[in-house]
């Protein structure tokens, strides 16, 4: 039975935003396999050379950062790195040899025409200038102009660059969206790895695979797209029809061979279904059809078509590929080289994920993050440092202002009879009762602090996990259970909620000697604000994924809770230079 099942071809272990198998890439092992596979990749005729004209020219269009020929003309954000390219080779032209394209050439502007497959536009590239930029070189021109040689030869340096680029790093730096996601270390010389790498490639696919962020979860969202490109082309933008009432198992809906079509593409609904042609009666093997659609699409899996499960089945397949569109350009974001299996937590899936040294899945459960539009759980990377089991609660002042103050104002009683105290700078315990005047003036003005007694009821439950980082976010148990039945989980101020805490504390404890989970539920009953150390930090990403697809193929859609789809739609509309 196929229900939305991506082939990769490999054997992909982890998903994303998951969400990841972490492995470092340096360019070293691009050289590495270059010099294997290229050992006989010998320039057969010397680089274009130039007339004084010609490098006068070529030298012009560098210094302006600009060349009218492009999709996108400025090029200044790549300035530095075209001109120490053409510096090292004299101010000749790597690219044309004899008058003409060399090999090389002409398989990076057969990949930059492919670009959609890795989840990018051609267009950007220069994909349709490519056959005319092509048609006046030789052979196809006897007598080729030393001009066009230089636009040529500096558009494909600069679309080869960008490429390069978006491909490993992104097109735009994730600062600029407030996240705490570094790029900067990842990025390449672009003129060295092209003249050491590239320019002299007998195989250039072989040595640009090696650019794309080495997940497991980026590979299968790759192939996903590309499964979804083409149920886009077939399917088009048609819509199924409006219902006046949710259509419930038994009920009539004309829609319904629409809806077979729809489900059998995308997989939910096996190819081998006896359902009739001309059906017109909403019934099983199709429930079940729009049971795994809605499960894919983060809905209550109750195989109702109501207004919100119509609304997803009529998402354009386009969009659908957008959604992936954007999600691969922030997986292309992510950290590598971490030396340790990370914890993965996806907010608009509202999921987390361990996995284990040999980069397996061990633990998954859900989770409740920030509440969209003003407390949203910030993208970032950092490391576990520890656990605090029995934690107090130190309320944060904004919380205390809005929350609590005018209630102690109502009721100087309030906090003890909630599990609060009040506290000074020192985490001396001030009052565990009645709130004086006084003390309500120092709590205005943040002298003082409010925090809750540890138990069962203390809002971060029996255990914190902390990953200190500038956002003050951290994962932490709740007594608010209830949260994780439904399907959309954005309640919290900001940190992340866990459903299962002590299979989390008991994992990242695991090298801790003694630790194991009889210990941890026991300290999750004893000492009140018990820390424990952990044996090796561990990595920790939040990200920010809007469409996955999970070790067994499935591709899963979600809600942009945070908007974070749109931001980015709207800064990459604008195109090159992007912000960096």
């Amino acid at each position: 039975m196929r229900r939305s099942r991506i082939s990769v071809g490999l054997v992909l272990v982890l998903p994303i935003v998951a969400i990841t198998l972490l492995w470092s890439y340096r360019i070293g092992s691009a050289r590495s396999a270059r010099t294997q596979i290229e050992a006989s990749a010998k320039p057969v005729a010397p680089f274009q050379q130039l007339s004084s004209d010609g490098q006068g020219s070529l030298r012009a269009i560098i210094q302006a950062g600009n060349l009218s020929d492009l999709r996108w003309p400025d090029f200044s954000d790549y300035g530095k790195y075209v001109q120490k390219l053409y510096e090292s080779y004299g101010f000749s032209l790597p690219w044309v040899r004899g008058m003409q394209p060399t090999a090389q050439a002409q398989q990076l502007i057969a990949l930059l025409l492919k670009a959609e497959q890795e989840g990018l536009s051609a267009e950007d590239y220069d994909g349709p200038r490519w056959t005319n930029r092509l048609a006046a070189l030789k052979p196809a021109t006897t007598q080729p102009s030393e001009a066009d040689a230089v636009r040529f030869d500096v558009a494909l340096t600069v679309c080869v660059m960008r490429y390069v680029s978006d491909v490993h790093i992104g097109k735009v730096n994730p600062k600029h969206f407030d996240f705490g996601l570094d790029v900067e270390t990842k990025k390449y010389d672009l003129s060295e790895f092209l003249k050491e790498d590239v320019v002299d490639a007998s195989d250039v696919a072989a040595v640009m695979a090696k650019v794309e962020p080495p997940y497991p979860g980026y590979q299968r969202t790759i192939q996903a797209l590309r499964s979804y490109l083409g149920f886009a082309k077939e399917y088009g933008g048609n819509q199924l029809p409006a219902i006046q009432k949710t259509i419930a198992p038994g009920d009539s809906y004309s829609g319904i061979p629409q809806l077979i079509h729809l489900l059998r593409l995308v997989g939910d609904l096996p190819t081998d279904a006896n359902i009739p042609a001309d059906e017109t009666v909403y019934q099983a093997p199709l429930v079940e059809a729009v049971k795994n659609f809605q499960r894919r699409h983060g809905r209550t899996p109750d195989g109702r078509i109501t207004t919100q499960t119509l609304a997803d089945l009529n998402v354009p397949l386009t969009k659908r590929v957008r959604q992936m569109q954007l999600t691969l350009e922030r997986w292309r974001w992510l950290p590598v080289g971490l030396r340790t299996a990370p914890i993965v937590a996806n907010i608009p899936e509202f999921r987390l994920r361990a996995y284990d040294e040999n980069f397996k899945v061990v633990l998954s459960m859900n989770v409740v993050v920030g509440k969209a539009y003003d407390h949203d759980t910030p993208v970032f990377s950092d490391s576990m440092q520890y656990v605090v089991f029995r934690p107090y609660w130190s309320v944060p002042y904004s919380i205390a202002k809005a929350e609590f103050i005018p209630h102690i104002a109502r009721d100087p009683d309030y906090l003890a009879k909630k599990g609060f105290e009040v506290v000074n700078s020192r985490q001396e315990v001030v009052t565990s009762g009645t709130v004086t005047s006084d003390m309500l003036a120092q709590l205005r003005s943040g002298k003082l602090f409010i925090r809750q007694t540890p138990g069962p009821k203390n809002s971060l439950g029996l255990a914190k996990f902390i990953f200190p980082n500038s956002f003050s976010v951290y994962m932490h148990d709740t007594p608010a259970q209830e949260f994780f039945a439904k399907s959309r989980r954005d309640f919290s101020h900001g940190c992340i909620r866990l459903e299962k805490p002590a299979d989390l504390a008991a994992w990242v404890l695991r090298d801790n000697p003694g630790w194991d989970m009889d210990r941890v539920r026991a300290a999750m009953n004893g000492s009140p604000n018990q820390q424990v150390n952990l044996a090796h930090p561990i990595p920790v990403l939040i990200v920010y994924g809007t469409a996955i697809v999970t070790e067994d193929g499935l591709v899963h859609f979600y809600d942009d809770i945070y908007g974070h789809d749109a931001a980015l739609e709207k800064v990459l509309a604008k195109g090159y230079p992007y912000p960096g």
